[in-house]
């Protein structure tokens, strides 16, 4: 198989990290499956403050406020004792939302993380949607008017001029299972509702497009297995069809919507590979050309960046995060804090962007670090500097001591260009004994440029980390998704194996290796020991499907939440159970249990809905009919995955004790 190079255009920056002859012991599990130090950061509409989650100081992720003024205070403006702070918005200069999740029951998203609104200075704490589960905060309003917990916040819309501003857009989900929301307004202050307008607009709408007032001008609509797309023009007080197509055929992407009506889409060009942004030209009733940004190589996926009403720029993603600036203004200061940090991505947020009087916040990370958060104020007081520090996302983790990613591209067996991530400890020597970590989905991207805690826990244990994007990925055209479909087992098998092999020939990897993952990731794990049984010493996998009869069938004796992908998607991308039953049960783990030999570790959630543990019991009885029980755990209390901190910990700890066993790395590496 042949290969060539694809790094990220900051590569050719990278630091330059050395370690010494003797390799330190590896840092503790802990460093790696902690909770960040600082989640989420977000500067209020002024730029004066600036709101953080943090658990530093307590024993859950609160919200704190930091003044940016000379000598600001930092205020802990909401804390509970049995939830954490998540989803943060600023409604206005003094007005913050926020969600209460339970990060030790993440895996469990039966759980309504409800809706709050609260003072910058922590006063006026208010429930407007309820929460699901235990007991978590005391309002103390004492006020009925609460929303139920099937809303969620659908846009914080900008204030109108001579308004306090103090209403936000939140959408109504259905509770038929069919996803359709009704927006409605709420007041963060009172809880007061009242309608949302949209005139025209047709039923059944389970996408809304919003301009930054909160005034719809595209929807998507959803009627048995067919999508539609809907367009308010400007000027215009009739709703315009768009397009109308089965789920897997819609020929675009509703994106983002201007102030002044512009649709922005994504799109396949025809006779290219992957999507683009594009505006809409209604004249001509399809995207307009020339497309508005291109990540050649990668499917166009990214965030609008804009200032009131203005569109700044996108922020995308290709191998690695980039930001793509229309903004001259932005584009020069991307350029200034691209060399004061070297080396790194560096993500801005700004409010009056490109002005003055600017004011910035940078998330500067790389491979090997999770990052810091600086802040710019354009016009600081007079001796105050215009950066100032903010924090670590992480500050357990020494860069020194992680290991570099880099994506090369190769040639599968069937000639398939495969995008594949090698995690590498730096300045190992020669082949290493290698863990193939295949992501879940498997319809989505499996990693970017960036520091990723599995992948850097598993090579800092001394072995290198190969992880395919293999055919069904997302991100990589539309062709290499498709080229997928029913393909479980077979020709994206393939692929793993073949980046395995490729990685061998390389001499990045020896020929000591085992297969991990989770979910579909899992499912992989169990194939690659059934269908390469020679290749693998070992193999891990948690919340792995196992049955695929079970997955695209379902039981009445099983419940699950696969039903609507079960009806409009898994009969073409994984197989129909009665047309395809001879493909599936060929390629059903449960039913090839006689082919694997190398020790396995299973690992279920108890209380999973999306891969039931039903599929762990059943792999771990076809084994042990064969007379090769698996090590098997099982978690109480979670879902798909393992989000109590306990479980991470004894997870992460099981995995690594086991690949010592099966995979210890040779002496001196």
């Amino acid at each position: 198989m042949q290969t060539t190079s694809l790094r990220h255009a900051g590569a050719l920056a990278m630091l330059a990290l050395a370690l010494g002859a003797a390799r330190a012991a590896p840092p503790p599990a802990e460093v790696f499956f902690s909770d960040d130090d600082i989640g989420e950061a977000q500067l209020s509409p002024s730029g004066k403050r600036l709101a953080l989650t943090t658990a530093k100081g307590a024993g859950r992720v609160g919200l704190v406020v930091l003044d940016l003024a000379p000598g600001g205070q930092l205020t802990r403006a909401t804390q509970s004792a049995t939830a954490d702070v998540a989803r943060v918005s600023w409604v206005n200069e003094d007005r913050l939302l926020f969600s209460l999740v339970d990060l030790t029951e993440m895996s469990m998203p039966t759980r309504a993380p409800g809706l709050f609104s609260v003072n910058a200075d922590g006063t006026r704490l208010r429930m407007l949607v309820k929460r699901t589960g235990r007991a978590f905060i005391n309002t103390g309003d004492g006020d009925d008017r609460v929303l139920e917990w099937n809303h969620q916040l659908l846009a914080v819309p900008e204030a109108r001029a001579g308004e306090p501003g103090d209403e936000a857009l939140l959408a109504e989900f259905s509770l038929d299972g069919r996803g359709t929301q009704t927006p409605v307004w709420v007041n963060t202050r009172t809880g007061m509702t009242r309608r949302f307008s949209a005139a025209g607009a047709p039923a059944g709408v389970v996408q809304w497009v919003l301009n930054s007032r909160g005034e719809a001008r595209a929807v998507l609509t959803l009627n048995g297995d067919r999508v539609q797309a809907h367009w308010l023009p400007p000027g215009q007080s009739q709703w315009q069809p768009l397009f109308d197509a089965p789920v897997l055929q819609q020929p675009f992407k509703l994106e983002s919507v201007d102030t002044d009506g512009t649709l922005y889409v994504s799109h396949v060009p025809k006779g290219e590979r992957h999507s683009v942004l594009a505006r809409y030209d209604a004249a001509a009733k399809a995207p307009a050309d020339p497309p508005l940004v291109r990540t050649p190589g990668f499917d166009f996926v990214g965030q609008f960046v804009k200032d009131g009403p203005r569109l700044l720029g996108v922020n995308a993603r290709a191998d690695s995060d980039v930001s793509v600036w229309l903004d001259e203004g932005m584009k020069k200061f991307q350029a200034q804090v691209d060399r004061l940090m070297p080396g790194r991505l560096n993500r801005i947020d700004c409010r009056r962007c490109s002005q003055p009087d600017m004011v910035a916040l940078v998330h500067s990370y790389n491979d090997h670090d999770p990052g810091k958060l600086w802040v710019y104020q354009g016009h600081p007081a007079a001796g105050e500097p215009k950066w100032r520090a903010i924090g670590r996302v992480r500050e357990a983790v020494d860069p020194k001591q992680m290991a570099g990613l880099d994506l090369q591209t190769i040639t599968a067996r069937d000639g398939r260009e495969l995008p594949v991530w090698v995690t590498r400890p730096d300045g190992a020597q020669g082949p290493l004994p290698a863990v193939v970590l295949v992501h879940g989905g498997p319809w989505m991207r499996g990693t970017a440029w960036r520091w990723n805690n599995w992948a850097q826990f598993i090579a800092s244990r001394g072995y290198v980390v190969i992880e395919p994007e293999f055919r069904g990925s997302l991100g990589y055209g539309d062709d290499h998704f498709r080229a997928g479909f029913k393909q479980w087992g077979q020709a994206m098998q393939d692929d793993v194996t073949d980046a395995l092999k490729w990685a061998q020939k390389q001499g990045l990897a020896s020929d000591r290796a085992c297969i991990a993952g989770a979910s579909y990731g899992g499912y992989s794990a169990l194939m690659g020991l059934a269908k390469d049984p020679d290749l693998y010493r070992c193999g891990i996998a948690s919340v792995a499907v196992a049955d695929l009869e079970l997955l695209v069938q379902g039981s009445w004796w099983v419940p699950d939440d696969t039903g609507l992908a079960r009806r409009l998607t898994l009969p073409d991308m994984v197989g129909d159970p009665a047309r395809d039953a001879a493909m599936l049960a060929a390629n059903s783990p449960v039913k090839l249990a006689a082919h694997m030999k190398a020790p396995l570790l299973l690992a279920y959630g108890e209380e999973d809905l999306r891969v039931p543990l039903a599929h762990g019991k059943r792999m771990r009885d076809a084994l042990a009919a064969v007379g090769r029980p698996p090590e098997w755990v099982s978690y109480p209390g979670e879902g798909h995955g393992f989000s109590k901190p306990e479980h991470r910990l004894d997870f992460a700890r099981r995995m690594e004790a086991f690949l010592a066993r099966h995979l210890a790395p040779a002496a001196g590496n």
